[in-house]
């Protein structure tokens, strides 16, 4: 099996594809400087001789052994983004820099979580990996945007230059247990106000759509990828294809859990993107992957998750909170 390394680990999809790995039999170090992720979302691993876990940041290199890298280091929600703008470009580039290094060195398989903001606010819909996007350079989320652009540039000229051996996939919006409460994404929010019995928040006019994916899904996607063929590099889309407005999610998760509360209405963040919806022909032909969990039924997952950690006041008073 190989040994494996994943950067933010203790992150909302990084503890689920260590987990997942776990169980397949391998070999895992889980590498996080905690700055969103969190031990507790790794409690079932924990003590296994299996897994191990590194408190290391990957803007500085890191010297370990492995077989297999996937790099899913950076904070990916707009309030965790935004806190510290600069850092989160570091993380992006100079960490796929220290990652590439670390996986030229050992001639490891690296994977790249980058993500659907490469595509900005966009001009096609749905949206194919060649489109090459529409993204405000010097915006307020351009530190996130540029960020995973420039990190995806360097995996393919290591790939060109180097001959390292790179997967590249694009994440579209994910969701599931583990996500933090405080994050300020639209499906936390949507639930945690609902259980808390505050009114829902609907930026603009709640017309603007995404696409939803259940985390199972996504790190099935993840494995997929990794396990192909050594030609085929990305990137690839993945996602959930069927697309919601905020205001049927909102409905949904009313609906679901049982809430009274009403639609508030806000202003739409600068450059929030109006749609979002992958096409995911590239996955499903070369990796037959295929989302199978209904928005429905993963929400239903999720609600139950975050019923349990809003009794937590260490982690709804967090420093997140007060900007979410």
């Amino acid at each position: 099996m190989p040994r494996v390394l994943v950067t933010g680990g203790a992150g909302f999809i990084g503890s689920h594809l260590c987990a997942r790995l776990h169980r397949e039999g391998h070999d895992v170090l889980c590498v996080d400087n905690y700055y969103t992720g969190t031990k507790a979302n790794l409690a079932g691993l924990l003590g296994s001789p299996r897994f191990e876990t590194m408190r290391h940041d990957v803007t500085f290199p890191l010297h370990v052994e492995v077989d297999w890298i996937f790099n899913l280091a950076c904070p990916a929600s707009p309030i965790h983004y935004q806190f510290d703008p600069v850092q989160t470009t570091k993380t992006s580039v100079h960490g796929a820099i220290n990652m590439l290094g670390l996986a030229k060195r050992t001639k490891a398989r690296i994977f790249q979580a980058s993500t659907s903001e490469v595509y900005g606010d966009p001009a096609i819909h749905p949206q194919v990996e060649s489109y090459w996007g529409n993204v405000n350079p010097i915006g307020p989320r351009s530190c996130y945007d540029e960020g995973k652009r420039c990190a995806e540039t360097l995996f393919f000229d290591y790939h060109r230059q180097h001959g390292v051996d790179i997967k590249v996939v694009r994440i579209f919006n994910t969701y599931g247990p583990n996500m933090h409460p405080c994050d300020g994404r639209v499906v936390s929010n949507f639930i945690v106000q609902a259980l808390r019995g505050q009114d829902l928040s609907i930026y603009g006019d709640g017309s603007q759509t995404r696409s939803f994916c259940y985390v199972d899904d996504l790190i099935d996607g993840f494995m997929r990828m990794m396990q192909s063929e050594a030609g085929f590099i990305g990137p690839v889309n993945l996602g959930n294809p069927g697309e919601f407005t905020m205001l049927q999610l909102a409905e949904l998760v009313l609906k679901l859990t049982g809430s009274s509360a009403k639609l508030v209405r806000k202003p739409l963040p600068q450059d929030d993107p109006r749609q979002r919806r992958p096409d995911i022909t590239l996955a499903s032909t070369k990796l037959g992957w295929q989302p199978t969990i209904q928005l429905e039924d993963g929400l239903k997952r999720t609600i139950a998750y975050f019923a349990k950690v809003i009794q937590d006041p260490s982690v709804m008073n967090s420093r997140y909170a007060a900007t979410g």
